[in-house]
């Protein structure tokens, strides 16, 4: 499914940005301002997203560029998306839109499962995210993605199964099955209505140094 999405995303023309290059000086402004913005201190930050003190600051002041890593852990902590933190002007309001037409979809071999690609093109690298519709029956095997990758699966109408190195968890409408999507693993629509589901691929840029 990786090479899949990375073809097309190639075809309509690689624009993606390495973590240094999406870092412009907004950056530190940015985590400077939603951390007063919280009442935190350099040491409380550093605390709750495990990042070092004297890196945050360093980021502040903009002498460094972090990995995606450390932009990741300092997102969380600041309740806030990474695609906000990466924004290259924070003041300045972002609205893109796609249309249906414009969508890439991913198809299983049997047919019966689609992923549309709705994720942004510029995060493909280390976060993917998919509108998945699987008619009942359907299944979508997929190979290895980087090591240390996770995936979530929130189930909104039917019912998935999905397994991992022989391990089965299923998952109903308001559920979310997450699992190490770095060996082979198996989604399937076991239900008898057609399933619906958010898909979300977090790679290893984002979760692991």
């Amino acid at each position: 499914m990786q090479d899949q999405a990375e073809r097309i995303e190639r075809g309509r023309g690689r624009d993606l940005l390495t973590g240094a290059q999406a870092l412009s000086g907004q950056l530190g402004k940015t985590i400077q301002r939603l951390r007063k913005a919280y009442n935190l201190s350099l040491s409380e930050l550093a605390e709750q997203s495990g990042v070092a003190k004297s890196i945050i600051s360093q980021i502040e002041r903009n002498e460094t560029n972090p990995t995606l890593a450390t932009i990741w852990r300092l997102s969380q902590a600041l309740d806030v998306s990474i695609e906000r933190v990466l924004a290259a002007n924070d003041e300045e309001p972002f609205i893109e839109k796609t249309s249906r037409a414009d969508t890439p979809i991913l198809v299983s071999e049997d047919g019966k499962v689609r992923l549309a690609i709705t994720g942004w093109v510029k995060t493909i690298e280390w976060l993917q995210w998919y509108d998945v519709s699987a008619d009942p029956g359907g299944v979508l095997d997929s190979d290895p993605h980087q090591r240390g990758s996770v995936e979530s699966l929130s189930v909104h109408d039917g019912v998935f199964e999905v397994e991992v190195g022989g391990v089965v968890q299923v998952g109903r409408a308001g559920e979310t099955l997450r699992y190490r999507c770095d060996r082979p693993h198996t989604v399937r629509c076991i239900g008898p209505e057609t399933g619906r589901a958010t898909m979300v691929v977090i790679m290893k840029a984002a979760v692991m140094e």
